[in-house]
């Protein structure tokens, strides 16, 4: 067996480390670490033999003066046989302690080699199996090279720490597992190369694996950016304390340790990541190196279900957000363009999905295409795939079942009434159920208040995923930031919680006439009043931390004591005071909503205050639980160890009586340093007088510093029972987070109401802008009136310098519904149609919209086709997109919809095109009935004005054409082409031209290009004219019937 020679603990290892081979597969290291580890050198005792050298070679390993040690794969650990256990090795084991830089040597003599294990285990089981965050499984061992390799002797000695940390990591393979290890968290092996690549810091060799290290109180930050980058992060904490092992039978082990909670970019609540330490912090806001938590943070997971004899694709989604408890789920039927659930992922916008391993290939290409819409990692959905057999009915059901069963909770679901649910829904729950008791968070789906239907016909107006991508309602099409959005144009809010409702209020308008008319008369008396109580509630919003997560974390049981504290004071803070305005509110607020949602807060929030008067709010800040409660009346077993540590005390304290006289020094008092406590100070000139018992702690030049034996004694039992009292206390937290969670509904119902007012003062906001009016909203009536209407994105970018050209819009539903708009390329048709559009989203969300005057019917939907570009995730053509989102919108449009095409059919060739774009025009105003607004190139389909005049008229964005530069004929012979102003603005009757070649020329496209351009459409506009002629000419021969009608047409040509 090869041995090493090590050196001290402070000196340089002896060991050093030859050339590796570039096999990834011989030593399992990457490409990257072989870099880092040049300059190690492997010296080999004098006593190896070649047959040692020839044994590594056969091995696949390094050449014969390489040393294995310095894999970072886990190599197979060899049980030992009765000739190795003769040996005795010493091994040591590092333990920080003191600081970052120093290590705590735990030696000890074995009485058989540490390297035993129960199977092989290489390090690539140490990584998850992508790096893109997938949860797949990790690889299975590789057999070894060598089929005598079981019978040998291994050569990895294993410290006592890494065997700890191999056992963790098989349980957890697919996790980065940062191991908390004294005042620093060290990850080992690929871990380690994964967190330095990541993190950016320092990896090296240590022992037998490469390893990285973080300081503890930085922990929250590290792993909030190893979980932005997609990745499954556990922490593993030291579960003994120091004080309570030091004095028990294991005093000379290893410290046991466990994995305390798991961290993915969807369950990101707990201590460990939520440092809230002060108000301030809500006010500065994060740090800027902590990755900050994303506007909405669902775990989405989806089911599919195939029925064979209806040949139909049935859905099923549930979606939580465990920082806030919120819950959605649906169940619907979908096509192959999974268009359906396009749209819903889009409203959610998930951070992680969780998915069956056999999801179908257009499923795949969608959600491949979501999560690589962003070019930034750490904006990327995390895709988590689980084993099929989770997601089938027969195992879902039984996961659900034995998880509602045993639910004592208040307002928890009954057995019944999740056994009524859709199959495709618990085949969701069930999976989701499993995935989140990993992390702890399960709690949030026993609650049945927190269930809400995702798509709910009735109450909402449908949104396709097109229609929210071509309207730009929650992101901008340009870099996919929120900025010209409609969210953008609309989000004032003040508090977190209130941004995330405004979200949800965008991307699903109201179709209940009454709940929209209660939000515009709230926003109406927020612009009209001069209230003080509003503008207190206004100012009482600002600087709130986020309530809805706070309280969230407080029901995980996952709070720290500084959380706690800022969220149940801001809680006690608004409900005083909103009860202080209750009259004020009741004499001079009119509107229902306003009233119903002030006075009902102060109620919700009252229990806040019995918890917060219970807390010593200095103890609270600093996070000492040990001081955490003032009163302890209502805890019994923490007043009981403060009496026996009190007890303890009074005896050292007593016990000084008794050194004075032995000392001969009756001002002697206990000194503490460098947290020892109770050191009997002792002049060396003095020494001699020191008991022999006494026990030397430390010295200085001038003193000794003592513990007599007594002070042994008792000082060891103080620290075992301050040691219980931090578990005590622990357990009493829980305890008291688990009481507050009782009252989790009731608050979280408050702070819905703060939502609802954050959001109803943003829209007053934007209804302070110039030129907005409250939208007439009615329901038995399909039309849309606009007058002076404007792009409310475009309109806020422009500022008030350059002003917008409002438009008017007049559909009827029993007259002229539909539109078909022409002009020139650039002349403003697309803006104006999307301006249409979101005023009737505002309108619909209770909003004032950008116009002198507007009348609208309840639209129960919005449908898009916009734009021209193709979809390689999903394998479709421009062209093909496009006629699928056409597809889609014939099939769903009704006539109380609002159908809008751009451009339809010009992906293929004219006549193709011309009859496609006629045909489903045609069919929408014969058939469908829905208001349309139809923009087009092609001048054959204004004819449908003449064959449906009741319902179809055609109008064009005006433009002025320059005469001096009409297309005319130079003395070369060349055409030059036209050049005209925009006007933007639209009136009727149709364009006769598209005038492409002007658009041509604003894009610099070289002259001669240009007029060889225009010279070529010269041509074939003559070529058409001429067999235009040609036909009429044809036409009017065919209807002569006599000389006389000949005769005149010869005079007429």
């Amino acid at each position: 067996m090869r041995r090493y020679v090590l050196k001290s603990r402070h000196g340089q290892r002896g060991q050093s480390l030859a050339k590796l081979t570039s096999s990834r597969g011989a030593g399992g290291l990457c490409s990257s670490t072989l870099e880092k580890l040049k300059g190690f050198t492997c010296a080999a005792e004098p006593g190896v033999t070649h047959s040692d050298t020839r044994r590594e070679k056969e091995t696949g390993g390094v050449s014969g003066k390489n040393c294995d040690r310095g894999s970072t794969a886990w190599p197979p650990l060899d049980v030992p046989d009765q000739h190795s256990s003769k040996e005795r090795l010493q091994n040591t084991e590092e333990e920080e302690r003191e600081d970052e830089e120093e290590d705590e040597e735990v030696k000890g003599e074995e009485s058989s080699a540490l390297a035993a294990a129960k199977q092989g285990f290489r390090l690539s089981q140490f990584a998850k199996s992508g790096k893109d965050g997938g949860g797949g499984k990790a690889a299975e061992p590789s057999p070894p090279s060598d089929r005598n390799a079981a019978s040998r002797p291994s050569k990895l000695m294993y410290t006592p720490l890494e065997q700890q940390v191999v056992q963790l990591k098989q349980q957890h393979k697919d996790a980065l597992l940062a191991v908390e290890c004294g005042y620093k968290y060290r990850f080992f092996g690929e871990d380690a190369e994964i967190a330095a690549k990541e993190l950016n810091i320092f990896c090296h060799l240590d022992h037998n694996f490469m390893t990285c290290s973080i300081p503890t109180h930085r922990l929250f930050v590290h792993v909030r950016r190893l979980v932005s980058h997609g990745h499954k992060v556990g922490v593993v904490k030291q579960t003994e304390m120091s004080a309570i092992k030091a004095s028990g039978a294991s005093r000379n082990t290893l410290f046991t340790r466990q994995l305390s909670s798991l961290y993915t970019k969807s369950t990101l609540v707990g201590e460990d990541v939520n440092p809230v330490c002060r108000l301030g912090d809500v006010e500065e806001g994060p740090c800027g190196d902590v990755v900050g938590d994303p506007p909405e943070s669902f775990l989405l997971c989806i089911s599919e279900n195939w029925d064979k004899l209806k040949k139909q694709l049935t859905v099923g989604l549930v979606a939580v957000q465990p920082s806030t408890g919120d819950v959605l789920m649906d169940c619907f039927a979908d096509g192959q363009s999974r268009s359906e659930l396009e749209a819903r992922v889009l409203k959610i916008n998930p951070v992680e999905i969780l998915v069956p391993s056999d999801l179908s290939e257009q499923t795949q290409r969608l959600l491949q295409s979501i999560t690589n819409a962003s070019a930034q990692a750490d904006d990327r959905v995390r895709v988590e795939k689980r084993d099929r057999a989770q997601f089938e009915f027969a195992s879902a059901m039984n996961t659900v079942t034995e998880f509602y069963c045993h639910t004592q909770e208040k307002g928890s679901w009954s057995l019944s009434s999740v056994a009524s649910m859709e199959s495709p829904v618990i085949c969701c729950l069930g999976p989701l159920i499993q995935y989140l008791q990993d992390f702890n968070l399960e709690r949030v789906l026993r609650s049945e208040s927190s269930f809400q239907h995702l798509s709910c016909e009735s109450e909402c107006m449908i949104l396709s995923a097109a229609t929210l991508r071509n309207l730009e309602i929650l992101n901008n099409q340009t870099d996919g930031g929120v900025k010209g959005s409609l969210l953008w144009v609309l989000d004032h809010t003040r508090t977190p919680f209130g941004r995330r409702l405004m979200r949800k209020w965008v991307s699903q308008p109201l179709s209940d006439p009454q709940s929209i008319s209660g939000r515009q008369d709230a926003v109406q008396e927020m612009l009209e009043s001069d209230s003080v109580t509003l503008n207190s509630t206004r100012s009482l919003l600002s600087h709130l931390p986020d309530l809805e997560r706070g309280i969230c974390s407080i029901y995980h049981k996952k709070s720290s004591t500084q959380e706690f504290y800022l969220i149940s004071s801001s809680l006690c803070r608004v409900g005083l005071e909103l009860q202080a305005l209750v009259p004020a509110i009741q004499s001079q607020i009119s509107s229902k909503l306003l009233q119903g949602l002030l006075l009902d807060t102060p109620n919700l929030l009252a229990p806040a205050h019995s918890f917060l008067k219970v807390l010593n709010e200095k103890a609270a800040k600093t996070g000492n639980k040990t001081e955490l409660f003032s009163d302890l009346s209502g805890f019994p077993v923490l007043q009981e160890r403060r009496e026996q540590i009190q007890s303890v005390l009074g005896e050292i304290q007593d016990h000084r009586k008794e050194i004075r006289l032995k000392l001969k020094a009756p001002a002697l008092d206990y000194a503490t340093v460098s947290g020892q406590e109770f050191l009997i100070e002792v002049k060396n000139s003095q020494a001699s007088t020191v008991p022999p018992d006494w026990v030397k702690i430390s010295s200085t030049k001038a003193v000794g510093r003592y513990h007599s034996a007594f002070l042994v004694e008792r000082y060891k039992t103080l620290q075992q029972l301050r040691g219980q009292l931090l578990l005590d206390c622990q357990r009493e937290w829980i305890h008291f987070l688990d009481q507050f969670g009782e009252h989790y509904h009731t608050m979280k119902r408050a702070i819905s109401h703060l939502a609802t007012m954050d959001c109803l003062f943003s829209l007053a906001e934007v209804a302070k802008q110039g030129d907005y009016c409250r939208p007439e909203v009615c329901e038995n009536r399909r039309q849309i009136m606009i007058r002076d209407g404007r792009h409310p994105a475009i309109d806020l970018l422009m500022g008030e310098h350059s002003q917008y050209v409002p438009n008017h819009t007049e559909l009827q539903g029993d007259g002229r519904r539909t539109m078909i708009i022409t002009g020139p390329n650039m002349g403003g048709k697309s803006s104006y149609i999307r301006q249409v559009a979101l005023i009737c989203v505002m309108a619909h969300m209770g909003s004032y919209v950008p116009a002198f005057e507007a009348r609208l019917g309840i639209l129960d939907s919005i449908y898009t086709r916009m734009g021209a570009s193709d979809n390689i995730y999903k394998g479709r053509s421009t062209f093909m997109e496009e006629l699928t989102e056409a597809s889609a919108i014939v099939s769903r449009a009704t006539e109380r919809s609002l159908v809008i095409l751009d451009e339809l059919g010009r992906g293929t060739s004219t006549h193709d095109g011309i009859a496609i774009a006629h045909a489903t025009l045609e069919y929408f105003i014969r058939d469908v009935k829905a208001l349309t607004l139809f923009v087009t190139h092609y001048p054959p389909l204004c004819d449908l004005e003449r064959a449906y005049p009741q319902h179809v008229s055609n109008y064009h964005m005006a433009f002025l054409l320059n005469e001096p530069d009409i297309a005319t004929d130079t003395d070369d012979g060349d055409v030059q082409p036209e050049f005209i102003t925009f006007l933007y603005q639209l009136i009727e009757g149709a364009a006769g031209r598209s005038y492409g070649l002007n658009v041509a020329r604003l894009a610099d496209i070289p002259d001669p290009i240009l007029r060889t351009a225009a010279r070529k459409a010269r041509e074939l506009e003559n070529v058409v004219n001429a067999r235009r002629r040609n036909k009429k000419v044809l036409s009017d021969l065919w209807s002569i019937s006599d000389r006389s009608s000949l005769m005149q047409w010869l005079q007429a040509n």
